[in-house]
């Protein structure tokens, strides 16, 4: 038998470590560390050169970016304007960052508190389709203090670089948006019963994210792949937002403007503002009573707040937007040739059932749903389709009448 030798390096196969033999050659594990190298400092510049996120950044002043919210969000201006400026400010330190000045800017995170249903989560993804940098979305509710079940904190830089596609300084002036916030709140004012792995726990981990540090992310995240090598990512200009319904604050707002009147007047108090009012008076000291620790909420510099959504807000919900309900339905049933048109009083009605279930704007989906099942089930299948389909109040009605809309109520 020939003795083997490599292809490259022309080295016989007892001066090597590895020899990998193909059909009609042979190369040797130091040929294959070489090519590697080779491959890493000329593939992955041209890759990292297509990168979206490598294009110089373009101020967008916050009136453009307030004016593409509108497009999308119905209502909620204070929050629309705070995210606007946000992001500009965020814009305008990066560009900062790269010159050497002596008086730094420092980064402004943002806490948006309103009730479920109320457009935060969908503002987030609303604000991702003009960024021009990279953006990522995390549930606080999955994280759990390291060595516990759940997912690590350092996994919400993992879904950053993933946005970026692994590109470490494209990530490091991202956006990251936290939802459901309020869920890591303290469990309890004693901290001795037990120990508090998903609330204050986490609270305390996400402190060094916030604030800008030198954070070890996995790339593929935690525990599922232990042999990964750590990427270094360093969190200094990366801008977070963080959203929560805080369920039952507006009792701690309440016991703190003292909105009882005393006493057994019946004189209602003028002054006092009215139970869906609150949330606009929510303050710092408010987040600390419902379980968030100070050391987060002085992190979170920015609080803002979103309206509750009254009827005429989901029935604006429904129709405004460029993809309300009721153009999606309208293009589903164009699709079968068919136009489909709905009645005021039908609208009123859905937003009506909508605000029954108290889940805000998201109700207004399961709502419509119930109307439309039946359409959508029985008009692939017919042969005589009708040009145009009304939807009036009697059909909505007819069709809510055998579910009630109970059902459907958050607890």
């Amino acid at each position: 038998m020939e003795n083997q030798q490599c292809s490259f390096c022309g080295r016989n196969k007892p001066d090597v470590s590895l020899l990998i033999t193909g059909l009609n050659g042979n190369i040797c594990n130091d040929c294959v560390e070489q090519a590697n190298l080779i491959v890493e400092q000329e593939v992955k510049p041209k890759r990292k050169a297509k990168s979206k996120f490598n294009k110089p950044l373009k101020l967008i002043p916050p009136s453009e970016i307030k004016s593409h919210l509108d497009q999308y969000v119905v209502g909620q201006e204070h929050a629309k304007k705070i995210l606007s400026v946000a992001v500009y400010n965020h814009y305008k330190r990066l560009q900062q960052s790269m010159r050497d000045d002596e008086v730094l800017i420092e980064k402004s995170n943002i806490l948006l508190v309103g009730e479920t249903g109320t457009g935060k989560t969908y503002l987030a993804r609303t604000l991702a389709r003009i960024l021009q940098v990279p953006f990522c979305m995390a549930d606080a509710t999955v994280l759990t203090e390291a060595g516990y079940v759940g997912e690590d904190i350092e996994n919400v830089l993992t879904r950053l670089l993933q946005a970026a596609d692994y590109d470490v300084a494209a990530a490091e002036r991202g956006i990251v948006y936290i939802d459901e916030i309020d869920k890591i709140a303290r469990k309890g004012d004693n901290p001795s019963i037990t120990k508090d792995v998903g609330g204050e726990g986490v609270q305390q981990g996400l402190l060094k994210i916030l604030e800008g540090s030198e954070v070890n992310v996995p790339p593929k995240g935690g525990r599922k792949h232990p042999e990964q090598d750590l990427v270094r990512v360093n969190t200094d200009n990366i801008l977070f937002i963080c959203g929560g319904a805080f369920d039952g604050i507006q009792r701690i707002i309440a016991s703190r403007l003292k909105t009882r009147p005393i006493g057994f007047s019946e004189v209602e108090n003028s002054l006092a503002p009215k139970p869906e009012e609150l949330l606009r008076y929510v303050n710092p000291q408010d987040l600390k009573g419902y379980g968030l620790i100070p050391e987060l909420i002085g992190r979170l510099p920015l609080l803002t707040y979103l309206n509750p959504l009254d009827e005429q807000a989901v029935f604006n919900i429904l129709t405004q937007p460029k993809n309300a309900l009721v153009k999606q339905y309208q293009k589903l049933f164009a699709m079968e040739d068919v136009q489909l048109e709905f009645s005021p009083e039908a609208l009123r009605l859905i937003a009506q059932k909508a605000l029954e279930t108290r889940l805000g704007a998201r109700g207004l989906r399961a709502i419509c749903e119930l109307v439309m099942i039946d359409l959508m089930y029985e008009l692939p299948s017919r042969k005589d389709n009708p040009e145009t389909i009304l939807i009036d109040e009697a059909l909505v009605q007819k069709q809510l009448a055998n579910i009630p809309v109970q059902q459907l109520r958050a607890a």
